[in-house]
């Protein structure tokens, strides 16, 4: 059976790109597709050829995904709670204007979530990346807390999980009355909302991600969603080519920058610069938000804005990047091991990850070029890395193969349709 899925995106294409996985995973199985997302991803969606719908009332750009993020209160105000109504309009009327059996929403927007539950469609959030809805016994997704091992680091774990809750639960009345306003209940905790999703699916690795001491009913592990954006193919006019000598002998490396804006110039300037004082030869790919030309590179990297990072990953032996849920996957799905300078979001509890399974090593974005060189060395001297990051890769690889994603989203589908509202087949007049 062919079903309608209305599939809502947020902010940039690393956000995006997870989504259209999902929406040309359930495309293959015969379903139709919409996605909503900001206008500027228009080209990426219409390329991937899926009808595209555009925010209307809701912000863009910046406006919806601010490059600063240093007030987290002020971040979370400005993209998520205020705008909650916003969201939550456009996603009800895109349900009005076109049949929709499901709703695939990113987890961050809240306010889409709203409008898919005030319509009665069944929804499901994605969590293309660690879960931001704390979970008991592992940490939570900002901060780069490990896995407790001792009753003191549970303590530390629940401490942080609390305060997480504490600063959404400032936004809690605000949050209510745009619910309210829907005529949907009020809600105890902001994060009671994901227990009103009929699915929770997280698409990373369960072999990546730390171990809960239990999971919520709706909770799906889909493995990570790992398609290559159409901007970066776009951008590679002819098979890949390696810009280093096949003769050198030297170690490779790719140093990623991520596809956000996180005002990353500065720490991608100097990652590039302590790669000449390590005998490597490297890739810089700089992504879509910082100028090429704003960049200074030794002699021993090669600096474009973007390059096929599958391919690049199979002629490579160390990954350098800020820790993007995407980036890190994938190198580790390719056996890499990995050193990771994270700014922010989720990046620091990909760090954690990595680094607790013996894959990689993690600084601060402060680091100085000196730190970042003796890190690299390590990575590519010291073979027990490249060995845990292999042994990772091949578990994540079998999650992948056996992603629920479509299976999921096809039975909350039926489930919406089955209890949607059928015409009423008019009886047929007798001729006279």
């Amino acid at each position: 059976m062919s079903y309608n899925f209305l599939l809502v995106s947020w902010g940039t294409l690393g956000n995006l790109s997870p989504l259209l996985t999902a929406a040309r995973r359930l495309h293959r199985n015969g379903h139709h597709i919409r996605v909503m997302a900001d206008p500027a991803m228009r080209s990426e969606v219409e390329a991937s050829g899926f009808a595209f719908v555009a925010w209307r009332r809701a912000p863009t750009g910046k406006a919806a995904d601010p490059v600063d993020v240093s007030d987290v209160k002020d971040f979370l105000r400005q993209a998520i709670f205020d705008p909650a109504a916003l969201y939550a309009a456009d996603v009800r009327d895109e349900i009005g204007r076109m049949p929709t059996d499901a709703v695939l929403v990113l987890d961050v927007l809240f306010g889409a979530a709203l409008g898919a539950e005030a319509s009665g469609v069944p929804f499901a959030l994605l969590s293309p990346h660690v879960s931001i809805r704390p979970l008991p016994g592992m940490p939570p997704a900002v901060g780069g807390l490990g896995q407790p091992k001792t009753p003191q680091e549970r303590a530390a774990v629940d401490a942080a999980n609390a305060r997480l809750a504490e600063t959404l639960n400032v936004f809690l009345p605000s949050f209510n009355r745009a619910r309210a306003d829907l005529g949907l209940p009020l809600l105890a905790d902001v994060f009671d909302l994901f227990d009103r999703a009929n699915r929770l699916l997280l698409a990373t690795s369960r072999a990546f991600d730390f171990q809960a001491d239990s999971l919520p009913d709706n909770f799906r592990y889909i493995g990570p969603l790992l398609d290559v954006p159409n901007w970066s193919k776009s951008r590679q006019t002819e098979a890949w080519r390696a810009p280093w000598s096949a003769q050198s002998g030297r170690p490779r490396g790719l140093i990623a920058c991520s596809t956000g804006a996180q005002g990353q110039r500065e720490l991608f300037q100097r990652i590039i610069s302590a790669m000449e004082a390590v005998e490597i030869d490297a890739l810089a790919t700089a992504g879509p938000n910082v100028d090429v030309a704003d960049l200074r590179t030794p002699n021993n990297v090669h600096l474009v804005r973007g390059a096929p990072h599958d391919l690049v990953m199979k002629d490579v032996s160390v990954v350098i990047s800020q820790g993007g849920h995407g980036t890190t996957t994938r190198s580790l799905v390719n056996g890499l091991p990995q050193l990771i300078l994270p700014m922010g979001r989720d990046q620091a509890a990909n760090a954690a990850r990595v680094e607790a399974k013996g894959a990689g090593l993690q600084l601060p974005p402060t680091a100085s070029e000196a730190e970042i060189a003796a890190a690299v060395n390590r990575l590519i001297a010291e073979p027990q890395f490249r060995k845990a990051a292999r042994l990772l890769g091949e578990a994540m690889k079998v999650d992948i193969d056996r992603s629920g994603l479509v299976d999921e989203m096809e039975a909350i589908a039926a489930t919406g349709r089955a209890a949607r509202p059928q015409p009423r087949k008019q009886p047929l007049r007798k001729s006279a």
